[in-house]
């Protein structure tokens, strides 16, 4: 008898847990292990419709982060500004426009002023070695220029 009222005494422990967790006395299954076993899932008539109230949430969470980090960032620019006209700081692409100003300015008409890109035709190499040969034929006396001409 001792053994039987152990496994009643247990069966009436497991019975007392599953009531208390909210899970099936026999085997201490839930819904979820039913679904994980392979049982069919109960499908949610309203399940489309809380999606997209979902995917609504999450497109609102998302404009509420980045206006909170343009509002930060606009704030931080503010500051940033603040210091620049304390100290007299220019930022980094106004002194790169003066800097372009400046150079462009003082190379009008100048000598030293920054070579330019070379026009197409100029500068080729094949017609620098043909034109350093024309010249160098024109001084070579007549019966050498007709056997270089001969080739």
């Amino acid at each position: 008898m001792g053994l039987s009222g152990s496994v009643r005494d247990l069966e009436a422990a497991g019975q007392h847990v599953a009531r208390e967790f909210g899970t099936k006395a026999h085997g201490w299954a839930t819904k979820d292990m039913g679904k994980m076993l392979g049982g069919e899932e109960e499908k949610d008539p309203d399940a489309e419709r809380k999606e997209e109230e979902r995917q609504e949430a999450l497109r609102q969470q998302e404009e509420e982060r980045k206006a909170k980090y343009a509002r930060m960032e606009a704030e931080r620019e503010s500051i940033r500004q603040g210091i620049r006209d304390k100290y007299g700081i220019k930022k980094k692409e106004e002194k790169e426009a003066e800097a372009q100003a400046a150079m462009e300015q003082a190379s009008e008409g100048s000598l030293t002023r920054p070579k330019k890109a070379i026009p197409a035709g100029c500068g080729n190499e094949e017609e620098e070695e043909e034109s350093i040969v024309d010249t160098v034929m024109k001084f070579l006396p007549g019966p050498l220029q007709d056997m270089f001409n001969k080739k």
